[in-house]
């Protein structure tokens, strides 16, 4: 393979990543905690967009418990928004683990 071949893949593959992006950006999946009674919306780019919060929670006076939920809540779907984009990636390389790779965006 000469270095044209390379350069050619290397920018094919950069504007892959950057459809994936933008795919991700639009791509939501939710994390929740407390049998649902706390909910966060996060997008497939780990961007929380949205707390919802039963009224039963808001009205409970342990404001330790209800931070503890909405930390695990945010947790639960950054995780699933690491998920999202592993799967996404797994597309773009073929199954290939290729360290670092997520991490560019």
């Amino acid at each position: 393979m000469d270095i044209g071949n390379i350069m050619q893949h290397a920018q094919q593959m950069q504007a892959k990543l950057i459809q994936i992006q933008q795919e991700l950006g639009k791509k939501t999946v939710q994390g929740s905690a407390g049998g649902g009674m706390v909910t966060v919306t996060v997008n497939g780019r780990g961007e929380v967009l949205a707390i919802a919060i039963e009224k039963e929670m808001i009205t409970l006076k342990d404001a330790g418990m209800m931070q503890d939920l909405l930390v695990a809540a945010t947790n639960d779907g950054l995780r699933r928004a690491r998920e999202l984009k592993g799967q996404a990636m797994g597309k773009l390389t073929g199954g290939m683990n290729i360290p670092g790779l997520t991490d560019l965006f």
